[in-house]
């Protein structure tokens, strides 16, 4: 199968921060919506964003924590929505929608990571549930402020989706869940959805990318013991960072979703998996976890996950 899977030489790498791969981009005028935008990468996000000009809605499920969070940041707005929740999804969409506003950058930062076996909605599993199906439905809810404005739509995913492909007989982890792999089946899901919406929308002017952004140390650990980060050598006992230099920043973990979403250097691509803000090779049978897997680009899986995407929401801006 051939792959747009390949390095640009796009100059930055690793340790660019969201500022430098905005140095000289003036976002005055432009909108995005950013979700999870007030905390971790997201709200590192919202203040790189802001900084160069854009406005930002951040949809939030803790609106009291989002809006003290973004005090002091011009150009943000927050409202309610909770990803796991289909009723919240469609209500914020509504909201937006009746502004009658476009969206230039959709970003879908938020997600929970490695959570005991929690279940939202029908019984869904929550890490697929929350960071695959609430955006998949708010992304196609909000299509028509999407497509107007040729947005870029990007899925924050992560080198998690090497854990695990889609479980097509089991998707909700109803038999032996295991918070790891049912993390890894939400991420690849997340790249799947930018690979399918980019080959439905890229004649429309909307491309859609996914990423990895880098490990960081964020609320993102919030459901794991610390005797298990302790173990996975990431903090000590006293809960201090240890070997630094693995982890990036927030400033450099946002970096990329921002290169993603505002590049003039992606412009005529779409449906690819960013890391170190750059396109990302191919991951290699045996070797380090880097790159993209192959089950996460695969255009046929893509198709067929939309379609249950599609059928568990309800919702298809595509649908004939």
């Amino acid at each position: 199968m051939s792959t747009a899977q390949h390095k640009i030489g796009s100059g930055f790498g690793a340790n660019s921060t969201a500022d430098e791969v905005l140095e000289g981009i003036d976002l005055a005028g432009k909108l995005a919506v950013v979700t999870g935008g007030y905390s971790g990468l997201g709200l590192e996000t919202t203040r790189a964003l802001t900084k160069a000009g854009a406005r930002v809605v951040v949809p939030a499920r803790r609106r009291a924590a989002a809006e003290e969070a973004l005090a002091g940041l011009d150009g943000v707005e927050v409202d309610e929505l909770d990803l796991g929740d289909l009723e919240s999804v469609r209500g914020f969409a509504e909201r937006f929608l009746t502004s009658g506003r476009t969206i230039d950058f959709m970003i879908d930062n938020a997600g929970i990571m490695a959570c005991p076996d929690t279940r939202v909605g029908p019984g869904w599993e929550a890490q697929f549930a929350t960071n695959h199906l609430g955006h998949f439905a708010l992304v196609n809810r909000l299509w028509p402020a999407i497509e107007p404005g040729g947005a870029r739509v990007v899925s924050v995913s992560s080198r998690g989706h090497h854990l695990s492909g889609i479980r097509w007989d089991d998707v909700h982890w109803r038999q032996g869940y295991d918070k790891w792999e049912a993390y890894g089946q939400a991420k690849t899901a997340n790249v799947l959805f930018a690979v399918h919406l980019d080959r439905l929308a890229a004649d429309r002017g909307v491309r859609a990318f996914a990423l990895h952004p880098g490990g960081i140390i964020t609320p993102l650990q919030r459901h794991l013991p610390k005797a298990e980060m302790v173990e996975r050598g990431w903090i000590d006992e006293q809960g201090n960072v240890l070997n630094p230099e693995g982890f990036k920043s927030p400033e450099e973990g946002a970096a990329t979703q921002v290169w993603a979403a505002t590049s003039p250097q992606l412009d005529g691509m779409g449906g690819v998996y960013l890391e170190d803000c750059d396109i990302a090779e191919p991951a290699v049978d045996g070797g380090e976890r880097s790159g993209v897997k192959a089950w996460a680009t695969d255009p046929e899986q893509a198709a067929r996950l939309w379609a249950l995407s599609a059928e568990l929401t309800g919702v298809d801006a595509f649908a004939a």
